[in-house]
């Protein structure tokens, strides 16, 4: 599925830190003026600034909707693909190292996350961008400290040390999914809406209280490349089929019925919208875009209903 391109869909959204939070560096330095734990940083719009790596931003989304799945599914390969589950990343699956499956007996092996955000076999359908400043001068640095008390004798382990954090800011960044189902879609609203709620932070100390951040939607823009929008229809110019052009399409419905069961694709994977298509830039692909906050919640819904499909169609009791 990766040599070709049905659709995609590009989040704009912006972190807003609700406290303090630190993505760590990873290198010590020399200067005994810098603290022991420095913010990340990097070279953006003519000088050095903190920044939200697109690496850990994934990592934590990831994470948060494994746990999803694995709540309202399985968090073990029940050896039916058609069942949801996400793997233990801990242990390997058999199937991924057996050099003889193709591509799509892969994908259809692999857990649903698996499926999204790719494993050692299959490649990600999930790309998030780095989160810069929107304006440096809003950010807000400042130093703590802290030790490590020792359980046992209640006497400091390690410390005092000193780290850097984010207090204050906004971090712009993009999520690009591709040929996506509408269920893979609901579930990343789910995470990012829990994220927002601070059902999980980022980076260091969650676990004492670093990490939270606010969510802000500023956009969403779902696109069909191998569409024309004409007379108030969607047209596959693949001969692929019409649609009204106030649907939202998973990327089930752009395949071939042989292709679609080989990758296991639903198959009326749709929803209706409030908006309608438009041409995409040169006159060529079709969009619907939504703006602001309430329009991407509204987005999200719609996703967020197939997604609830998805999980009602494989319920069962689960036995351990």
């Amino acid at each position: 599925m990766h040599k070709r391109l049905v659709n995609q869909c590009t989040i704009d959204f912006s972190l807003i830190p609700c406290g303090p939070i630190l993505i760590k560096s990873g290198r010590e330095g020399a200067d005994p003026t810098k603290p022991d734990m420095e913010f990340v940083e990097t070279y953006h719009r003519g000088g050095r600034s903190v920044y939200l790596p697109g690496s850990s931003l994934k990592g934590a989304i990831r994470a948060h909707a494994e746990r999803i799945v694995r709540t309202v599914g399985r968090d073990k390969n029940p050896n039916n693909p058609d069942m949801l589950w996400a793997n233990d990343p801990l242990n390997d699956n058999d199937y991924l190292k057996d050099k003889s499956k193709s591509g799509y007996e892969l994908y259809k092996l692999s857990s649903f996350t698996d499926q999204m955000f790719g494993n050692t076999s299959i490649a990600s359908r999930v790309r998030i961008e780095d989160a810069y400043p929107v304006e440096s001068q809003s950010v807000k640095l400042e130093e703590r400290n802290g030790v490590a008390i020792d359980r046992v004798f209640g006497s400091v382990a390690v410390g005092p040390f000193n780290y850097q954090v984010c207090t204050a800011g906004e971090f712009r960044t993009k999520l690009h999914l591709k040929n996506f189902s509408l269920a893979q879609l609901g579930l990343i609203g789910l995470v990012l809406r829990d994220l927002d709620e601070g059902w999980f932070g980022l980076g260091f100390a969650k676990s004492r209280g670093l990490g939270i951040v606010e969510v802000k939607l500023n956009e969403a823009v779902v696109q069909y490349p191998g569409c024309v929008v004409e007379n108030q229809r969607i047209r596959s110019l693949g001969g692929g089929g019409e649609w009204q052009d106030n649907l939202l399409l998973g990327a089930g419905v752009f395949l071939a019925e042989a292709e679609r069961e080989r990758y296991g694709f639903p198959a009326n994977d749709m929803q209706d919208t409030p908006l309608r298509a438009e041409s995409m830039a040169l006159g060529f692909g079709v969009q619907l875009n939504w703006q602001g906050k309430v329009q991407v919640e509204d987005l999200f819904m719609r996703a967020v209903r197939a997604w609830r499909q998805r999980v009602e169609a494989d319920f069962s009791p689960y036995v351990a």
